[in-house]
Parts: C-alpha cells; sequence; structure tokens
C-alpha cells in the first residue's frame, strides 16, 4: 500500500523542521514606543512616537479622560495616556545604567578601592566630628543649667532686694513717725518746764512782794509790845 501524498509532505515537513531542544533561545525586546497625540483622545492625530524611558514633563492631568497634557525635551507638547506615565525610569534604562556602573567598577578596581578607602576617611572624619558636636552640646547643656541656676539666684536675690527695700521703707517711715512723736514730746516737755519756770517767777514775785509785808507787820508788832 502506498503512503498518499499529503502523508508523504507531513513526514518531509517534521524531517526538515529542526528540534526545538537544539533551537538557540531568543527574547522579545522590551523597546516600546507610545503615541504622544495632539488632543486628549486617541481621536487625534500622532505627532510623533516616544520610545520607553522618554523623560516628560507633565503640564496637567484630565481625570474624566485619563489623558496627560506634557512637553518633552525638545519642547513639544502633546498628550500621552496617564498609565503610561511612570515616577521613575524604566527598568531597562536602570540596568544598563547599573550594567555601566559595574562594568566601571570591574574595569577600574583600583579606583574603587581608592573611593572606599577616601569613603572610610570621610566617615571616620564625620565620626570625629560628630563626637567633637556631642562634647560641645554636653557643654553647653552645662552651661545652660548653670545659667539657669544663676538666673535663679539672681531672681531669688532681686526679691530679697525688693522685700529689704518694702522693710527699709517701712522703718524709715516708723523713724519719721518716732522723730515726729519725739519732737512733739520735746515740745510738750519745754512747755512744761516754761510753765514751771514762770510759776516759780511769779511765786518769787509773789514771795518777794509778801514777805516785806510779813517783816513789816512783825516790826509794828514789836513796837507795839514796847
Amino acid at each position: 500500500m502506498r503512503p498518499s501524498a499529503p502523508l508523504l509532505l507531513g513526514l518531509c515537513a517534521v524531517l526538515l523542521t529542526p528540534s526545538w531542544g537544539q533551537a538557540e533561545p531568543r527574547y522579545m525586546t522590551d523597546q516600546i514606543e507610545i503615541t504622544l497625540r495632539a488632543g486628549d483622545s486617541t481621536r487625534y492625530k500622532i505627532l510623533k512616537m516616544l520610545p520607553s524611558g522618554t523623560t516628560l514633563k507633565v503640564l496637567g492631568v484630565d481625570q474624566s479622560t485619563k489623558f496627560a497634557r506634557v512637553r518633552t525635551l525638545d519642547g513639544t507638547i502633546g498628550f500621552v495616556p496617564v498609565n503610561q506615565l511612570k515616577t521613575e525610569p524604566a527598568a531597562r534604562n536602570r540596568a544598563a545604567e547599573l550594567e555601566a556602573r559595574l562594568a566601571e567598577l570591574q574595569q577600574n578596581p583600583d579606583a574603587v578601592a581608592a573611593r572606599l578607602a577616601k569613603i572610610q576617611t570621610e566617615l571616620a572624619d564625620l565620626k570625629s566630628r560628630y563626637q567633637e558636636l556631642e562634647r560641645d552640646k554636653q557643654r553647653l547643656e552645662q552651661n545652660l543649667a548653670t545659667i539657669r541656676h544663676a538666673s535663679t539666684n539672681v531672681l531669688e536675690v532681686t526679691n530679697d532686694r525688693e522685700r529689704l527695700r518694702v522693710q527699709v521703707a517701712a522703718l524709715t517711715r516708723s523713724g519719721a513717725d518716732l522723730e515726729q512723736e519725739n519732737r512733739e514730746l520735746q515740745n510738750q516737755t519745754n512747755q512744761r518746764w516754761f510753765l514751771i519756770g514762770a510759776g516759780v517767777l511769779a511765786g518769787g514775785i509773789l514771795l518777794g512782794l509778801i514777805l516785806p509785808r510779813l517783816r513789816l507787820g512783825r516790826r509794828k508788832s514789836a513796837w507795839g509790845l514796847l
């Protein structure tokens, strides 16, 4: 029995097709493009195609249409869908940057070691500066505590001085009152002595007037007895 023509064609296709196990793997590129349109919908014309990772400045967002008004680095203004904007660079760009940095580090190990030594030196300087600042902080806190204590003492001294001033003022008024009373007593004493002196003087005058008369009366009575 002879095989049919379709069967022979199928066998030939299988034999000519390379095996998946022997084929080298390939991957889809992540290079995509988004449309920059003249308006905030897909009805507007495309101004240009923007590759992924393009830096845009957002000028505004329309929440109803979900389109953002943006400006490119060359000054072109258009609209792109909001869901196609990211707050950080694309993973492809970041991976390329990291690969470049890694390659640079691998090519210049001496530069990396020198940079690391510099960073360690700067870190030691920062630690020393931090310790110095801590000591300054403690010293300032001690000075502040001393100033506060001195301020408290000054306040207490001021209060004591005010109390003493009030007491001195009260004593001064009391002394003035006592001096006034003393002057009044002195005046009263002088008046009394003046009255006493006047009384003595008047008594002396009276005696001076009375005694001669008494003597004359006694002489007359004595002459009468003779």
